[in-house]
């Protein structure tokens, strides 16, 4: 199932199931993948961050892609391939093509500094696992501390077209969506898909300068998917106040160190996995954090009953 530059909707960022000794929940992945796929996603993304891909081994990664694949049948399905090196990326990348995913997302790695390194790194990369792969073009410069100005993203879009998609996650970021959407007007740059990340909290108004949808892992899949219909619909007004109900969630959610932690429990409750274990090393809920969460969600099920869970 093939993807490309005119991808849209929602691409959740997967979770890895794990059982509480730190081995694949398989049955899991099953249910994961369902649940995604029941919220609406018109694609599948795996082994990114937030699915504790440096956690895995190469045999772990190539099976979950596997089964994900499988699972998902017609919904293309993105595999994270970031690593240190290009050998690790390249088997990544040509084992999870050959198992049947649309393209793969590259991170650049934080030692990049300059706009001629960042440019660079992207080429070798693409020469690395070949042209003839679509990729995603992942900018976080949050959590990678690489910097790429919206001018360094035109010009790795224009050198390589094999580069479907930008998964937007700056922060602020709405005016680079909107200098990238300028270019494509201006006829500097072909046009591209733009998916945002960042667990979704600013994505009232990134689909309104531009953004195709979503890429994130916020555990409200379905609620994603509305609020990108919603957009396209130019309902502003039911769109934002869809997402101010979720908004206290999402900046929860948004912690540094715990997000995943936050996330994995809250699909835990709504039946998407059976535990909400990271492999090791990995964080925690404290009893009063959890309990915390729990309380968002009561008061966010008067407003939308998706969040009652029990």
């Amino acid at each position: 199932m093939a993807f490309d530059q005119n991808a849209s909707g929602v691409y959740p960022i997967a979770v890895t199931p794990f059982t509480p000794d730190g081995a694949i929940d398989t049955a899991s992945v099953d249910r994961m993948t369902d649940f995604y796929l029941g919220a609406g996603a018109t694609g599948l993304t795996i082994l990114g961050i937030m699915g504790e891909a440096p956690k895995l081994d190469m045999a772990e990664s190539l099976a979950i892609t596997r089964q994900v694949v499988k699972r998902a049948a017609k919904v293309p399905v993105v595999v994270g391939v970031s690593s240190p090196g290009f050998a690790a990326m390249r088997q990544l990348a040509h084992g999870a093509m050959e198992e049947g995913a649309a393209g793969v997302m590259i991170a650049p790695p934080p030692a990049l500094r300059t706009d001629d390194q960042i440019i660079t790194y992207f080429a070798q990369a693409v020469e690395a696992i070949g042209d003839q792969i679509p990729w995603v073009l992942q900018d976080y410069p949050l959590t990678l501390t690489v910097v790429m100005t919206p001018k360094v993203i035109r010009t790795i879009m224009q050198n390589h077209p094999s580069c479907m998609m930008l998964k937007h996650e700056d922060w602020p970021g709405l005016e680079k969506i909107s200098a990238l959407r300028g270019f494509q007007k201006d006829g500097s740059m072909r046009p591209i898909s733009i998916l945002c990340g960042n667990g979704g909290l600013f994505l009232d108004f990134e689909t309104e300068r531009g953004a195709d949808g979503a890429m994130t892992g916020y555990a409200f899949p379905d609620m994603l998917v509305e609020l990108v219909d919603l957009a396209q619909q130019g309902k502003r007004d039911d769109a934002h106040d869809l997402f101010d109900a979720h908004l206290p969630l999402l900046r929860y959610e948004q912690q540094q160190g715990i997000g995943l932690a936050v996330r994995k429990y809250v699909l835990q409750k709504r039946g998407a996995i059976a535990h909400d274990a990271q492999r090791k090393p990995g964080g925690s809920l404290s009893a009063a954090a959890k309990a915390e969460i729990d309380y968002l969600l009561a008061r966010l099920s008067k407003r939308d009953s998706r969040a009652k869970v029990s």
